[in-house]
């Protein structure tokens, strides 16, 4: 019996092993995901190749192998070059009465006068709250609400996938898909398709297919590392 223990033991330590040996560290790569194309857009090691929404370095936003954006004076951290259709990949965490948010095709950086940057992109919202409506965690931001909110608990990591594919968005948080929004139904200012009132003064249709990838803090402190995304078509 003691043999056989024995035996059971080492399996378990050479299977533990092998799948360990599978898994990346925080902000690397796995080997399937070299293989499939994913590009690793922050090391944990310093802000390269990123910058303020209003194009200047800013190195204090690293903090803990994470990018903080509130440890910048600025409306959001942007990676420096745009993107059109991905899928974009990271983890995040949130304090208490937090507001942020992950925004994508952000176009131009440039923004309007008397507007917000991010009137230019589209925002997945990021919110210390437990409802579920067009400004909570997984909503795409005062236009469509998520299903569920999925987030984890404050101060916890939350992992979230977001596809951009021609007219096509999609969400996916801790697993479970939570939004889902198709801009060529999008065809009036300031009106969603069902008819109801949102702020923005552009049809969605019409929304640049291409812009920038930013994390925004809006109030509160957050935290985003494994930032990841593979370019589609």
């Amino acid at each position: 019996m003691r043999n056989k223990r024995i035996v059971r033991w080492l399996v378990v330590v050479v299977f533990a092993t092998v799948v360990g040996g599978l898994r990346a560290a925080d902000n690397e790569l796995t080997p399937a995901e070299k293989k499939g194309g994913w590009i690793l857009l922050f090391d944990g090691k310093s802000m390269k190749d990123w910058m303020t929404s209003e194009w200047q370095r800013c190195d204090e936003a690293l903090n803990d192998e994470s990018i903080s954006p509130d440890r910048c004076n600025t409306y959001m951290m942007t990676y420096e070059r745009p993107w059109s259709d991905f899928i974009l990949a990271l983890d995040f965490k949130i304090g208490a009465d937090t507001n942020s948010g992950i925004f994508v095709r952000t176009f131009p950086l440039k923004p309007l006068p008397a507007w917000d940057v991010g009137y230019n992109g589209i925002e997945i919202q990021i919110l210390d709250s437990q409802t579920a409506g067009y400004y909570d965690t997984g909503a795409l931001y005062d236009l469509v609400k998520p299903t569920k909110n999925a987030m984890k608990p404050v101060g916890e990591w939350n992992h979230v996938q977001i596809t951009c594919n021609k007219n096509l968005i999609d969400v996916v948080l801790n697993g479970a898909h939570v939004n889902h929004m198709n801009l060529d139904l999008w065809t009036r200012p300031y009106m969603r398709p069902d008819g109801t009132a949102h702020k923005f003064n552009i049809a969605f249709k019409y929304h640049s297919r291409m812009g920038y990838i930013g994390l925004q803090k809006h109030g509160g402190n957050c935290w985003f590392k494994n930032i990841k995304l593979k370019p589609l078509g």
